[in-house]
């Protein structure tokens, strides 16, 4: 199959960092284009307290600019191997992260789906839940999900 239309769902952490890597080498092979995605939540960065004025004039605009950034940055990444490249900010106002990505996939046409895992076990993934395991359930195209290597474990005698 060749994906011509990879959504790299992208959060700024170095799991993230590296699908943005590999969807672009998969992109640069098949000739395919990626659409880099970033879902702002605001619920997880406001305490409950701010008036709604204070939500709308000081919160959101700078989850805006830093959700911008991080798209632009990634961009300029992507673009560098001579992939297009657009971008998608989507302001998450109530739904579950992992079915605003799955919707997205949908209705932007994706083949792939493209993201970084945690690679959480265990408690861990129950406690945290994934957004990566409900994207590779409910999507209708494949997922393929990124681990960043670990780093070599030292020789012995060195």
């Amino acid at each position: 199959m060749s994906y011509q239309h990879i959504l790299v769902a992208v959060d700024g952490s170095p799991t993230s960092g590296h699908a943005i890597s590999q969807a672009t080498a998969l992109a640069h092979a098949t000739g395919g284009r990626i659409r880099l995605l970033n879902v702002m939540d605001p619920v997880a960065h406001i305490s409950g307290f701010e008036r709604p004025e204070v939500y709308r004039q000081e919160v959101l605009p700078r989850l805006q600019q830093a959700g911008e950034a991080l798209l632009q940055q990634a961009r300029a990444q992507v673009a560098e191997c001579g992939v297009p490249v657009d971008t998608a900010l989507i302001e998450n106002l109530d739904a579950r992260v992992a079915q605003i990505v799955v919707d997205h996939a949908r209705a932007w046409g994706a083949d792939l789906i493209v993201l970084g895992t945690h690679g959480r076990r265990g408690l861990a993934r129950v406690l945290m839940g994934s957004d990566a395991e409900q994207i590779a359930r409910t999507a209708s195209v494949p997922v393929l999900l990124v681990r960043t290597p670990e780093p070599a474990a030292p020789r012995a005698g060195t």
